[in-house]
């Protein structure tokens, strides 16, 4: 996969979780333990989305 299709496929999965993390928390009951792994998850997609974007930009080998 090109790495800026990967970049693209990135971004769509760190706004998904935004998107998970906002509807658990309007929730009456937000479930706690689900919404640290979504955050977790969107923290790790985060730092592989700047990776990324610096292999893009030569920044790294």
């Amino acid at each position: 996969m090109a790495l800026s299709a990967r970049l693209e496929s990135l971004q769509q999965r760190h706004g998904a979780l935004e998107d998970q993390i906002a509807r658990e928390m309007r929730s009456p009951l937000p479930d706690q333990v689900r919404v640290a792994q979504l955050k977790k998850q969107k923290l790790q997609i985060k730092d592989t989305i700047v990776q990324t974007g610096a292999m893009m930009d030569g920044d790294l080998i």
